[in-house]
């Protein structure tokens, strides 16, 4: 199982967010203690007023080479396990996930 899924019009990812995390990164794949694998990230902006959501979102659409406007956080805004919708081609997508997640 992975982090991510093949969705209309793009992708899902479900990943685990650090807020003030000391920078902006993707740190690959991990499972968790229920069996599901998430994408991990970091930013170093605070969970305060949307300010780490926009910032993941913002991250998450560099790292795919998206615009901003193509990322919307459609699940668990004031959770650390959060769901993505990254609109684009699901296959180029998809790729570019696999190494993000390789890269770490």
């Amino acid at each position: 199982m992975t982090a991510w899924s093949a969705a209309q019009n793009g992708v899902h990812i479900t990943l685990r967010l650090t807020p003030k995390g000391g920078r902006d990164s993707i740190d690959g794949v991990e499972t968790m203690s229920d069996g599901r694998s998430v994408l991990k990230a970091r930013v170093r902006a605070a969970p305060h007023e949307g300010a780490a959501n926009e910032a993941l979102a913002a991250l998450l659409a560099k790292s795919l080479g998206v615009p901003r406007r193509s990322v919307e956080i459609v699940g668990g805004p004031t959770s650390r396990i959060k769901r993505v919708h990254v609109v684009g081609d699901a296959l180029v997508l998809t790729a570019k996930l696999e190494k993000l997640a390789a890269a770490r």
